[in-house]
């Protein structure tokens, strides 16, 4: 699906979308009574990590359920993100005349400096092809590559390094399974389990593996704006061999509880791929402790690389799997009319993997690991509760999503919309006018906005690199962006 059908849907509402194309996005410069309200500079000290190999709200309610205390005081200690942003070259630049405030690391993260520096040195002091060589380099290359391997399966606590595939990324991952075990596994009647939340990676290759095999998708639906669990299990049978499910949700940002859905799933014998792409950068996770056939995730939306992701899978799964490509390195011998494959991971890597790009991932890994995950989970869901709070405080705002309690565990992200205003509107305006960066589309997610009744909405996403002052400066920059549109409609 083209890049740009996940950013300019149709219109949200009977509005039209007043500015999208260059002519109409300089008519909005030029008439715009833009206000400034510049994101404070960050004035705290960096400190150096030591390296470790909606529902329409209520405004009184929201208000009420959420006090605001001002995230500047002096006195207070540097929150994590304002101790972490010294690290992000790329967030200390103006935008628009505007100093970024990036709020769109659900699509992509950021890369700090120690994962720029490894892809430097990578390609300056021994780039080479790895697995292949006997020389200095090719072994220096091999061995960065396969230490990556070590340290995706140490971060998700796989039982086995033979169990960490490298991809291009978490869709190319889904894909290897759909081909490699689906095609091989199902049969006309068998079912697969769905949830109608999930990123289109995560239905259209079972779309495809269905018209190929005859099994049949099942969806489950929505219920108070989250999957409905108790239609989760009343799905799941002896016909059930595959359950997809997202660990957090893109849009929602609701977390699901894939240990139980993974327990419901075995007892009837199916297996379960998660998509772990909004989980592993914001949280532990734990593959074994989950129990998990198979997970995927993306190195660009952990603080690494474009271009590498990579899948889990149970090693008895992955030996019992033929390859996704065929080529070199995934062979142990070919003969003219034959040849036989090497065991996991060789077996899925075929031809020159993205060297580079693993590297970086290690090195993203090590960034994360040695700031703490459980560190970056507890300020993601302090920065959670204060966006979302902040955001319900808007007038003919929709939060889409179940609110942040106690019992309710929230990711950092709001999808929303704002009352006869398209959200690509609000996405340009607060690009060009604040220096906001914000998502605006259906985010591969349009089941989704079907289930919710709308065609797309906007989208502030945030990573542990974000701050409360941030959240305050994108909540004035809103506010404006929806007085202008109100006055000139």
């Amino acid at each position: 699906m083209a890049a740009s059908l996940c950013h300019f849907p149709p219109a949200v509402s009977s509005s039209s979308s007043l500015f999208v194309g260059s002519k109409s996005r300089s008519l909005l410069l030029a008439v715009s009574p833009f206000k400034h309200f510049p994101a404070k500079p960050s004035l705290s000290p960096s400190r150096p990590w030591t390296r470790s190999y909606a529902v329409s709200n209520d405004a009184a309610a929201a208000a009420a359920a959420f006090s605001v205390a001002s995230p500047s005081d002096p006195r207070e200690s540097p929150s994590l993100g304002e101790i972490t942003r010294p690290d992000f070259p790329i967030l200390h630049q103006a935008v628009n005349g505007f100093n970024l405030v990036y709020f769109d690391n659900a699509a992509t993260s950021q890369k700090p400096s120690a994962v720029i520096k490894a892809l430097s040195e990578y390609y300056e002091l021994y780039n080479s092809n790895v697995h292949r060589g006997v020389h200095y380099l090719s072994a220096k290359a091999t061995d960065a590559y396969e230490e990556a391997r070590n340290k995706v399966a140490n971060f998700v606590n796989a039982a086995d390094r033979r169990e960490i595939i490298f991809t291009r990324n978490a869709t190319e991952a889904i894909n290897l399974v759909a081909y490699s075990w689906g095609v091989f596994n199902l049969r006309p009647g068998d079912e697969i389990v769905l949830t109608i939340a999930e990123h289109h990676s995560s239905i259209v290759p079972w779309q495809i593996v269905a018209k190929k095999t005859g099994a049949v998708l099942k969806y489950v639906e929505l219920t108070k704006e989250v999957p409905d669990l108790d239609q989760f299990k009343g799905l799941l049978s002896k016909n059930t061999k595959l359950v997809v499910a997202h660990h957090v949700s893109n849009v929602l940002g609701s977390v699901l509880p894939i240990d139980e859905i993974v327990d419901w799933s075995h007892k009837v014998g199916a297996k379960v791929l998660v998509d772990a792409c909004q989980s592993v950068p914001h949280m532990v996770v734990d593959v074994q402790k989950l129990n998990v056939d198979f997970l995927v995730a993306s190195s660009h939306k952990m603080c690494g690389p474009t271009g590498a992701g990579f899948l889990y899978g149970k090693i008895n799964l992955l030996s019992s799997m033929p390859p996704f490509l065929g080529g070199g390195e995934m062979i142990t011998d070919v003969f003219q009319d034959y040849s036989t494959y090497a065991e996991p991971p060789s077996r899925f890597e075929a031809g020159t993997p993205a060297i580079a790009e693993a590297i970086g991932l290690g090195a993203a890994i090590d960034y994360l690991s040695s700031i703490g995950m459980e560190k970056i989970h507890n300020y993601e869901k302090e920065l959670s509760e204060y966006l979302y709070y902040q955001l319900s405080s808007v007038p003919n705002i929709h939060i889409y999503g179940p609110a942040p309690s106690n019992t309710v565990r929230r990711a950092a992200l709001c999808s929303f919309n704002v009352d006869n205003i398209h959200p690509t509107d609000i996405a340009t305006f607060l690009d060009e006018q604040h220096g906001v960066a914000v998502r605006s589309g259906h985010h591969c997610a349009q089941p989704l906005h079907r289930a919710l009744g709308v065609n797309a909405s906007a989208r502030a996403s945030l990573y542990f690199y974000n701050t409360k002052e941030e959240v305050d400066t994108f909540i004035r920059a809103l506010k404006d962006t929806i007085e202008f549109f109100t006055t000139t409609a």
